[in-house]
């Protein structure tokens, strides 16, 4: 998605939301933080933003599995971003899941005050089911990119993130040692076999 181009100085700033979305290992963050790069390089003023439970990396910034980074402001609820995103262009924003609801609300005030909201997070919880506020982010997003992991069982194109321990809780940081990407197939597959 290359948008840079159509965020031009106008007598009335246009702005919108972009979502990015799909299973862990998928590149989600990843894609985010090239995005943010972009605005960057573009000389806009951009913000980060990252949930304050999400230490997994770094307490502060973004980083994707791959160790690429951005400096972020880790923020204990969405009703934070709006006090801190001051004189923005592009506001980006990681693990939404992991926010509260009010997370809907303050895109849609961003938006529509001329920023550009960049959004990175799961679909899906473990279960297979949408993931806190990401099925609303996605209703009133212009843009949605889905991305996929490949499946570590077959190779096909995963979009499950399977919970390789007992754990039950829905919200679990983890990595490779709790999840790995699973296609359709081999996610029911395990079910079964678990069932």
């Amino acid at each position: 998605m290359f948008v840079e181009n159509t965020f031009k100085q106008t007598d009335k700033r246009r702005g919108w939301i972009e979502v990015i979305c799909g299973s862990m290992f998928s590149g989600k963050t990843e894609e985010l933080i090239r995005r943010l790069k972009r605005a960057q390089f573009a000389r806009l003023n951009v913000e980060i933003f990252k949930p304050a439970i999400d230490t997994r990396y770094d307490e502060q910034k973004v980083v994707s599995h791959d160790a690429n980074s951005i400096q972020s402001t880790a923020v204990p609820s969405s009703a934070n971003i709006l006090l801190l995103a001051n004189n923005v262009d592009v506001v980006g924003i990681d693990e939404a899941q992991f926010f509260d609801q009010g997370l809907v609300e303050v895109c849609n005030t961003l938006a529509n005050n001329g920023v550009r909201v960049i959004i990175a997070g799961l679909d899906m919880d473990y279960l297979g089911n949408p993931f806190g506020v990401m099925p609303q982010l996605m209703a009133v997003a212009e843009f949605v990119t889905k991305v996929h992991a490949i499946c570590v069982e077959c190779g096909h194109l995963a979009h499950h993130s399977y919970r390789v321990t007992g754990e039950s809780k829905i919200v679990l940081l983890g990595e490779t040692d709790k999840y790995k990407p699973l296609c359709r197939y081999c996610y029911q597959n395990h079910h079964a076999q678990s069932s």
